[in-house]
């Protein structure tokens, strides 16, 4: 008979108050920093580096900027060079060198509106191709941007004329494991996702899971597109199969209603792309498993592939607070660390244990 000790645990290895709502945080690649991007009550952005010494984090560096920050990637840069591209309430995309205060490396007026996602890949040494950026923002329009060329995106994805304008709450990029092929998945308030082709600058599927999509995320950016986790307002989440597309029904997926509240957040293991954990507005974190059926896809009446959705199992909850948690972010170096911040102004690192024998 198995104790409940035997599951993985998440412990909460140490806390800090801040005096800013923060909304992201981030690993340094590489270290045993992280970064904490957030606003101040006065309205200004603030960039806070910590580093965790003898259980308890430091505050090694701090900025502050005239627009509050929203989100923050490391995935378009090297590991040698660590650098930091935020976006901002006023709509710029910047890229910070961390060892250096004062201006950005690149900046750019990405959006007329909040950026109110990012993503990256082609950088850490994850995703074949060039280092690409992408934004999405309340205007309504998801961006490609390759930072060698400065003033124009190099894709552009935006609500045809005559078409009511969504506010894109989240963007993810994956499916680069090539030189040429490279997708970007967006999910936007009223529950729509949208998933862009961006070697044939096509929309290669789009579906609605009737709430808006607070979080997508794929399971690995730099392998052929596998798994894509999706998070709504009202405590859903959906797993999408994607490694077969059918011409009508899309991908198959499963849904789990998980949290009583907003699935804020959801952020797959780096070590271990069929374990994520979900973040939910009651202050709770959940790990899951995804199972594989024994068949991934079968035929249908019109002898078309059409995917077979898996299982999940949840493997442990934790609450950490009254507040939702916003950002989480697992390390990608040390297998079951994280940090993650809520709106109780505090962050957390936490450690989850035993996720070698799950």
């Amino acid at each position: 008979m198995s104790s409940p000790l035997d599951k993985p645990q998440i412990i909460s290895h140490f806390q800090k108050s801040l005096n800013y709502t923060v909304f992201d945080s981030k690993w340094i690649p590489c270290s045993a920093k992280f970064v904490c991007l957030g606003n101040y009550a006065r309205g200004t952005g603030v960039m806070q580096i910590y580093e965790v010494q003898q259980g308890e984090a430091q505050l090694i560096k701090e900025q502050e900027f005239p627009k509050p920050i929203k989100c923050g990637t490391f995935g378009a840069t090297s590991l040698q060079q660590r650098h930091l591209a935020t976006g901002d309430f006023g709509g710029n995309l910047n890229i910070w060198n961390l060892e250096v205060s004062g201006t950005p490396v690149f900046s750019v007026k990405a959006h007329k509106e909040i950026i109110n996602s990012i993503d990256g890949v082609g950088g850490l040494g994850i995703g074949d191709g060039a280092p690409e950026i992408v934004t999405g923002s309340r205007d309504g329009t998801v961006k490609v941007w390759d930072t060698r060329q400065k003033d124009s995106p190099v894709a552009n994805m935006e609500p045809g004329e005559g078409e009511t304008k969504r506010d894109c709450w989240t963007v993810a990029l994956g499916h680069a494991f090539n030189d040429q092929d490279r997708c970007v998945c967006a999910g936007y308030d009223n529950g729509d996702i949208k998933l862009f082709d961006l070697r044939n600058m096509s929309l290669r599927w789009e579906t609605n899971i009737k709430n808006g999509v607070c979080c997508v995320e794929f399971d690995r950016k730099d392998i052929n597109m596998n798994k894509l986790v999706a998070t709504s307002l009202e405590g859903k989440f959906h797993v999408f199969d994607m490694r077969t597309q059918h011409p009508t029904k899309g991908f198959s997926s499963v849904s789990e209603k998980a949290h009583k509240s907003t699935i804020w957040q959801v952020k797959h293991l780096p070590q271990n792309r069929d374990i994520f954990m979900t973040a939910g507005g009651a202050g709770n974190l959940h790990l899951w498993k995804y199972e594989y059926p024994s068949q991934r896809s079968k035929t249908d009446s019109d002898d078309l592939a059409v995917g077979v959705a898996g299982s999940v199992t949840l493997l442990q909850n934790a609450t950490l607070s009254t507040q939702p948690i916003a950002s989480l972010d697992w390390s990608p170096d040390k297998k079951g660390l994280c940090v993650c911040s809520g709106f109780d102004q505090t962050v957390r690192v936490l450690i989850v244990t035993k996720l070698s024998q799950v």
